[in-house]
């Protein structure tokens, strides 16, 4: 991958279970018969996936908005992208690579903390 890790193994860990699906979102929980809400804990407006808690979630979005417009990171939130891959890769072209370093740690960092 081309997103270098720079967190902890805790983070690395988890970004490891985001980009293979494999966090315990409520869709997960329902394909194995598990007890779950039916919608996003945080917005309670579509079914929670990875890709809704960390991209498309209105929570989210808002978190990512903040962040970056905090940092002077001039890349775009994510919007219609696949995966928290897919968006870096966007953003980083967004980006000028001197601010690549900070927006690689916030790409790490922000779905760590949502």
């Amino acid at each position: 991958a081309d997103l270098e890790v720079l967190g902890t193994t805790p983070v690395k860990f988890f970004h490891w279970l985001a980009h293979q699906d494999r966090c315990w979102t409520a869709t997960r929980l329902a394909s194995r018969g598990l007890q779950h809400h039916p919608r996003c804990l945080l917005c309670d407006q579509d079914p929670e996936t990875i890709q809704h808690l960390l991209l498309t979630c209105p929570f989210a979005k808002q978190i990512w908005h903040r962040t970056l417009d905090w940092t002077h990171i001039p890349a775009q939130t994510p919007a219609n992208d696949t995966t928290l891959m897919d968006w870096w890769l966007r953003a980083k072209a967004q980006t000028p690579p001197m601010l690549h370093k900070a927006l690689q740690s916030i790409t790490l960092l922000v779905p760590w903390m949502i």
